[in-house]
């Protein structure tokens, strides 16, 4: 069974229902939610987003999040020592570190991650859209 990574634009967009997420991403979140992932890094990314007032979507990130992710069944992927190292020397320019983070982690975990972003599959990831 091929495991995803959700981006965390794709990961907002399934939480607030939006019309950007693909409906090929849309529709293997809904048939594999068992398969679906979340990164801490996504984690990280979206409460820093939305501690700043840059996401209107969930204004309460920090109170909501529990219940998002009991409501979805994702699993959490966590970020240790040897996956920042991986991150950090991934070749390429993109500086992004929370794409980093997920290439790195969807490399390791032989994972398809669900993103709209190309730079994820300049990594040399799997990615659908």
């Amino acid at each position: 069974m091929t495991r995803y990574l959700l981006d965390t634009h794709a990961l907002i967009w399934w939480w607030t229902d939006d019309a950007r997420l693909s409906g090929p991403s849309r529709d293997v979140i809904e048939r594999h939610v068992a398969a679906v992932r979340v990164s801490v890094g996504s984690i990280w990314e979206i409460a820093i987003k939305s501690a700043a007032g840059r996401l209107p979507e969930i204004v309460d990130f920090r109170g909501e999040y529990p219940g998002l992710i009991a409501a979805n069944g994702f699993q959490v992927m966590p970020i240790d020592d040897g996956l920042a190292l991986a991150a950090a020397y991934l070749p390429g320019q993109h500086r992004d570190p929370f794409d980093r983070v997920i290439a790195a982690q969807a490399l390791a975990g032989n994972m398809t991650v669900i993103t709209r972003d190309p730079e994820i599959a300049a990594f040399g990831c799997e990615v659908l859209w």
